[in-house]
């Protein structure tokens, strides 16, 4: 499981090598990223952006459905 460290006043993500390799990330490589916090923060935070996303586009989605 990857792990935050600090490096200088900065912070920087560890990621197991297996992870790395799995899903074929290189060194250098930029990456999008989910951040999975502890004691269903993450939950919450995935909750309050798809009832976010349904606000914002739910009528749009739907309108594309009866087509």
């Amino acid at each position: 499981m990857p792990k935050v460290i600090k490096i200088g006043s900065s912070a920087g993500v560890i990621i197991p090598k297996k992870e790395l390799n799995a899903k074929g990330i290189k060194i250098g490589d930029e990456i999008d990223h989910v951040y999975k916090l502890a004691k269903g923060r993450y939950q919450q935070k995935l909750v309050n952006e798809y009832q976010a996303f349904v606000a914002e586009y739910g009528q749009t989605l739907k309108n594309l459905a009866k087509r």
